[in-house]
């Protein structure tokens, strides 16, 4: 199994610490967007390595997806879950790392690695770094519990996890899902791919699934592109891929007040109410009858059909 150690900044891991309700999902942000992340599988364990001089392991979070966002939208999504109070707080902490290097670019687009299910560490339970660990590494460093190394590594986290930490979800106290028995078992593999997806995630993860365009009108400006969900969330609707639209934000508002839906071929309904009760809608009827632009490339990503008819039958008043 693969494990990354990535240096986390101090203030990020304190503030993320002391959020009540714990985070869902938080974003562990690259000031600068040119970065990659490969080094994890979804699902993979993220270790947050605390900088000099703490020097530790603090705690771990869920590897779910990598992107690049323009650093308002990725406040949108994750608000304080990017680890400050406030929006302004969050920017001047981005651009002070930028100008360093020249940069005074003033809503650069920076990276986001997307963590779901954080544990934080009381500090009396932090965990002391591999013994290859180097000085000088600057970002992080990847192990595998097929190394003698890594194996270690990952048996303290998971000891942590099992003698210490309970999560709390919708109420009821759940214990993590690190509590496997073996770490490399495939019942572990399993409890990992179940990892669950917060709003931020959610967000992440339609915005690349649609190519970041609006999958009716086409339309590619991603301050005005929104997660829409096709059952609500507050409906026991899941924050699944499956179970949401990339939409310009008029046409999501139009979605989820019942002017607008989608049927199973994927072509979008417009209802009549919009003209009659507001006297226009050219905008909108010019999209009736017409298939959705854009859609995942993987079956699995796009509109289930079950979602689908809850909102026609539930939501839209054609």
């Amino acid at each position: 199994m693969k494990l990354h150690l990535g240096v986390t900044d101090t203030h990020w891991f304190r503030y993320l610490q002391r959020l009540d309700p714990p985070p869902e999902d938080i974003n562990f942000w690259q000031p600068w967007g040119s970065q990659g992340f490969k080094a994890l599988p979804e699902g993979g364990p993220f270790l947050f390595k605390l900088k000099a001089p703490l020097n530790a392991i603090g705690g771990v979070g869920f590897f779910a997806s990598h992107t690049r966002l323009p650093l308002s939208v990725a406040w949108e999504a994750f608000e304080q879950r990017n680890g400050c109070a406030t929006f302004g707080e969050f920017r001047d902490k981005i651009l002070n790392y930028r100008r360093k290097f020249g940069d005074t670019t003033l809503n650069p687009t920076i990276g986001c690695i997307v963590l779901t299910d954080p544990v934080f560490f009381k500090q009396d339970d932090w965990i002391e770094l591999p013994r290859d660990w180097k000085p000088n590494i600057v970002q992080g460093k990847g192990y595998d519990t097929s190394t003698s190394i890594g194996k270690e590594l990952w048996s303290k986290v998971h000891y942590t996890l099992m003698g210490k930490y309970r999560w709390a979800q919708r109420g009821e106290e759940q214990k993590s899902p690190l509590m496997a028995r073996e770490y490399d078992e495939p019942e572990f593999r399993q409890v990992l791919s179940r990892v669950r997806v917060g709003q931020g995630t959610f967000r992440v993860k339609i915005t690349d699934a649609y190519h970041r365009r609006c999958a009716i009108s086409g339309e590619r400006t991603l301050p005005v592109l929104e997660a829409a969900h096709i059952k609500p969330y507050t409906q026991s609707g899941p924050h699944a891929t499956a179970n949401g639209l990339l939409l310009r934000s008029d046409l999501h508002k139009l979605f989820d007040t019942g002017y607008l839906t989608i049927t199973r071929d994927h072509r979008v309904e417009v209802s009549g109410r919009i003209k009659e009760e507001f006297e226009n809608g050219k905008e909108y009827y010019r999209f009736r009858g017409s298939e959705l632009l854009i859609l995942p490339e993987q079956d699995r990503d796009r509109p289930d059909p079950q979602f689908i008819d809850w909102h026609n039958s539930q939501v839209y008043n054609g």
